[in-house]
């Protein structure tokens, strides 16, 4: 194993545990192999004993090596590192998370990073994890485009979250659809949605929302016989107005609404509806419920963590489901 070159940015404890790590994922060091003694691996990288122990111990807990009093230290299994590249940061993703990780074995390590729908971004995290790690799960940045970073990934070391709407035979996934199945929801709950004379979408220009769901909303508008409108910048925003049922994708909008409605004395589930895109467990108890359409992140987190260990190939579609409350 060659010489370390340590910086700054991580301690050198970890410096040293990463490197002899990915030397592991990617075969310099193999199983049964010997790995250099404390006295021999302080001398190379010219670090303390104590760093190279702590290092190396480290690695234990991960799982990687083991040592035994005649052997010294050796490799014992491979590396499970996986890189979980998410768009944004919301209760729903953390949901999505801790069941991933709540479902893995303890010698998996998962790296957790955002991209914030940042397609600059994006494509520089995927390029520089290429061979960093042995499994990658990733939301991409579009709906409509498959990166071709991606492509640098191996087929089968690669699990595509969430967005979907483009070519992706070829790998594993799982999704959700924002077209068919938002409007086979509102279709599931016309028979509330009846008592409201118009239907508003508030989905903001900035919101990194497939634009084609607002297609399908008007459609199921067309087709049921009602007013609508769709709220796309904030100069569109004229107030609550009785007889109307608001769907929200950002909580920031929801808030707004009940705010408002609050404040004209308008009654949730009478006057006006309201129904919040992506469940939260907050959801359940405001307003005596605001009803919801969503699918199951801690399901999808759940599948995540069975293709991991198992590698078998994978390629759904989540239902999504209307979650009928008293804001309706």
């Amino acid at each position: 194993m060659p010489q370390i070159k340590f910086t700054n940015s991580t301690s050198k404890i970890k410096s040293l545990a990463d490197a002899i790590s990915l030397s592991i994922m990617q075969g310099r060091l193999k199983e049964g192999d010997n790995l250099l003694s404390i006295n021999e691996a302080s001398s190379l990288h010219k670090v303390s004993r104590d760093t190279v122990f702590k290092a190396y111990n480290e690695l234990k807990r991960r799982g990687l090596i083991d040592s035994t009093p005649t052997k010294g230290y050796f490799v014992t299994g491979e590396v499970n590192q996986v890189l979980l590249l998410l768009d944004n940061y919301s209760s729903f993703k953390k949901n999505l998370y801790y069941r991933f990780i709540a479902n893995l074995p303890e010698n998996y390590k998962v790296d957790l990073i955002f991209h914030q729908y940042n397609e600059r971004l994006f494509e520089t995290i995927v390029r520089e994890s290429i061979g960093k790690y042995s499994m990658y799960v990733i939301m991409n940045f579009s709906n409509e485009q498959f990166s071709d970073s991606l492509k640098l990934i191996p087929s089968n070391k690669l699990l595509l979250l969430d967005f979907g709407n483009f070519e992706k035979s070829d790998y594993s996934y799982i999704c959700q659809d924002f077209n068919d199945s938002f409007f086979n929801c509102l279709l599931e709950g016309n028979e509330f949605l009846k008592r409201y004379k118009k239907l508003t979408f508030v989905f903001p220009e900035e919101v990194c929302h497939p634009v084609s769901s607002i297609d399908w909303f008007i459609r199921f508008c067309l087709s049921q016989g009602y007013e609508y409108e769709v709220l796309r910048k904030e100069s569109d925003w004229k107030g609550v107005v009785p007889g109307t049922a608001y769907i929200c994708i950002l909580s920031e909008d929801l808030v707004k609404i009940i705010k408002a409605a609050d404040s004209a004395g308008f009654i949730i589930g009478s006057d006006i509806g309201l129904i919040a895109y992506n469940e939260e467990p907050v959801l359940e108890v405001i307003k005596s419920g605001i009803s919801s359409i969503s699918i199951d992140f801690g399901a999808m987190g759940e599948k995540a963590a069975q293709f991991i260990t198992n590698k078998q190939l994978i390629q759904e579609y989540l239902p999504t489901k209307l979650i009928i409350r008293n804001s309706i």
